[in-house]
């Protein structure tokens, strides 16, 4: 139940619903700087969003609704708006002070999608980290989240989406990552990585394809921008950010959320 659910915001707040929850990320995303649950001068009532000099109340239950109709009495020229289920819209005389989509405006929709199949196995050197300075592997999940502007009610079709996502992931399942400025030297089938690290002097030779050069270290942070560079020019016109979480072994790992721009072939 929703009820039972915890919410925990970028900025660390414990979040009340899941329509607010969505909505501190959406705010997130955009970067606008936002206060939750801020109590309002000489009362005893709390707004959930204050951004700037407005305000933003969620309407999820019966009592939101009140405490909603309260402010508007009690503070007529407060700017604010109200963001609920569509069911209390009617309840609301101050139509005007709800926030609704229009059918003729643009829909910003989100989905996400998360899958035991959409996993890659990989190999990979962190020679700045001692204990990860050595050559070791990992069986990654992740989720991929897909932010757009909505066509027929979608941003994608899940299939569709599944399908980019996991040739996405054929790219580079099993193969050893690492940073492109320990390449040394490059022959036609093979790769020479040296460095000198926490655990001594490494010295490979590897197999060309099977290797995979990053323009950094081989973090899982930096491994989701590479995955979000390689969905970027799969996707259809209508998508704009991409959000990958990448979970390395059990209650760990790293989230990039990026705007996307199409790469224009000339």
């Amino acid at each position: 139940m929703d009820k039972d659910l915890k919410y925990i915001s970028n900025k660390k707040d414990l979040i009340k619903n899941r329509t607010a929850y969505s909505l501190s990320k959406l705010l997130d995303f955009l970067e606008l700087n936002y206060q939750y649950n801020t109590p309002i001068e000489n009362s005893k009532a709390n707004i959930d969003f204050k951004i700037g000099e407005k305000f933003i109340k969620i309407i999820d239950n019966e009592e939101d609704l009140a405490d909603f109709k309260n402010i508007n009495q009690k503070f007529p020229f407060m700017d604010l708006v109200a963001i609920g289920k569509s069911s209390f819209i009617g309840k609301i005389s101050e139509l005007e002070s709800i926030f609704f989509f229009n059918k003729q405006s643009k829909q910003i929709g989100s989905i996400f999608i998360e899958d035991p199949s959409l996993s890659f196995d990989y190999a990979h050197i962190l020679p700045l980290v001692e204990k990860c300075s050595i050559i070791h592997g990992h069986t990654s999940t992740i989720m991929i989240e897909i932010i757009g502007e909505m066509k027929n009610n979608l941003v994608i079709d899940f299939s569709e989406a599944k399908k980019i996502i996991k040739e996405t992931l054929n790219q580079i399942d099993h193969k050893f990552f690492i940073n492109r400025k320990y390449l040394k030297k490059e022959e036609e089938n093979q790769l020479f990585i040296e460095f000198d690290g926490p655990k001594g002097y490494f010295d490979l030779k590897v197999p060309k394809n099977t290797t995979f050069l990053l323009e950094g270290e081989a973090t899982v942070e930096n491994l989701s921008t590479e995955i979000i560079k390689m969905l970027s020019n799969k996707m259809p016109d209508n998508v704009q950010a991409i959000g990958v979480y990448i979970y390395e072994g059990v209650s760990k790992g790293a989230h990039i959320l990026s705007n996307i721009k199409k790469q224009i072939d000339n």
